[in-house]
Formats: C-alpha cells, structure tokens, sequence
C-alpha cells in the first residue's frame, strides 16, 4: 500500500479507538518516525498530508533536513547523547526522550548559547528494563523540582516505551502507569503537563484509550525498513 493509504487506515484506526475512550481526535498527534527512510518517501508522506516527522539520529536529522520540504517540523525521539545537544535542540521542535538530569543539565547549557528555549518530554523507565532508558518513576519524582528549575527547558509531559510484545494489551499498564504518574508529576509542580508521547506501531491504539497525545509511527506508515 501507499503511504497515503497506510495513513488514511491509521486516521480511522485513531479515531476509533478515541470513540472508545471518549476522546477528541484533535487531542491526539501522528509523528511520522522517518528512521532509515529516504528523503523520497518522506517527500511521498509529506505529499499525503502528514507535517510532523521524528527522528532519533542526530546525524540522520541533520542531513534530512536539508533534503527534505522546509516547512517539515521534526521532533528527536531517540536516545541522545550530551555532545550533540546543541545540534538536536538546534534542529528538532521538542525534544521526547530526556532521560536522565545529566542531559537536562547539558540541554539547559545548549539552550543558553542558541538563546532559545527548548521543549522537551521526560523519558520515564515504567517497565523497569535494563535495556531501556528514563528515569525510574521515583527518580523522576525526585529530581522533578530540579529539572523545573532549568529555566532553557519547557517541559511539556512525559514520554515511555512499553515492553515488546505480540499483544497490544501487555503495553496497556504501562501506559497507564505514565498518565498516572503525570498526575503526580502535575501535582507537585502545581502546573499541568500536557504531554504523553507513548504508543509505536504495535500498540498505539491502546496508548490512545490510556490518554497518549503524541502516537511514534513508523513501520505501520512506510512499511519496513529497506
């Protein structure tokens, strides 16, 4: 199929799964994860509508911006490293995956010498997998009021990869341990937070039904990785 027809399946699969939960479409954002994608198709995605693309390559983000539509709006979804800072925060519109307050610390001083203000989601290690990264939720709530303080960072919500699995329903209480731990996080700031980037090709309609603003889709829009 077409990216435009992968896109048209998913709108309705979004939309059906927000009439199940009693949600607005409007409240929920597609990022198209352009990883491994050529400019071609997403030249070919942008044609069929969609303006949001992810990246988790600085490299990668830095060469498709110059070869891609200028009006695309890219956001950094992937792990980043503290030396490449100024070039993601340079780049990407937000940034998901602030994951630890050594980063934080390096996106605040990154921030400084661009003279910008940069939005970001906190990356939250629901599961507790060694592989994966984020703050523990109690690390999170620790270190909340420190992270606040770094006045370069908007911090708009939080951000968690579930575990892999062939069943949907295995990532649902993990999505629904982040919305609720935005809660608390919301709670202790005294500020709401806005934010949930949670749900991947193979789960996202029961992110949706647990509250997820920002859907990662990738593999589900442009097919396999070539």
């Amino acid at each position: 199929m077409s990216i435009a027809e992968n896109l048209q399946r998913i709108q309705q699969r979004i939309l059906a799964a927000c009439q199940r939960s009693g949600r607005d479409a409007h409240e929920v954002t597609l990022i198209a994860v352009s990883k491994g994608h050529s400019p071609t198709r997403i030249r070919e995605a942008w044609d069929a509508g969609l303006t949001l693309f992810g990246e988790n390559k600085v490299q990668e983000l830095k060469l498709k911006v110059g070869q891609c539509p200028g009006a695309i709006q890219w956001e950094f979804i992937g792990h980043l490293q503290t030396n490449k800072c100024r070039e993601a925060a340079y780049h990407a519109r937000l940034i998901h995956a602030v994951d630890r307050l050594k980063l934080a610390n390096a996106l605040q001083q990154a921030a400084e010498k661009l003279s910008k203000t940069i939005p970001v989601l906190l990356e939250v290690n629901v599961s507790g997998e060694a592989s994966k990264h984020g703050f523990s939720p109690a690390e999170l709530l620790e270190q909340l009021d420190e992270l606040n303080q770094l006045d370069r960072l908007e911090i708009h919500g939080l951000m968690t990869m579930a575990p892999w699995s062939k069943d949907p329903e295995n990532a649902r209480p993990h999505f629904r341990a982040l919305n609720e731990l935005r809660g608390k996080a919301e709670d202790q700031l005294g500020a709401p937070l806005t934010e949930l980037s949670m749900g991947m090709s193979g789960d996202f309609e029961v992110a949706i039904e647990e509250g997820a603003t920002r859907l990662r889709l990738g593999t589900v829009l442009f097919g396999q990785r070539t």
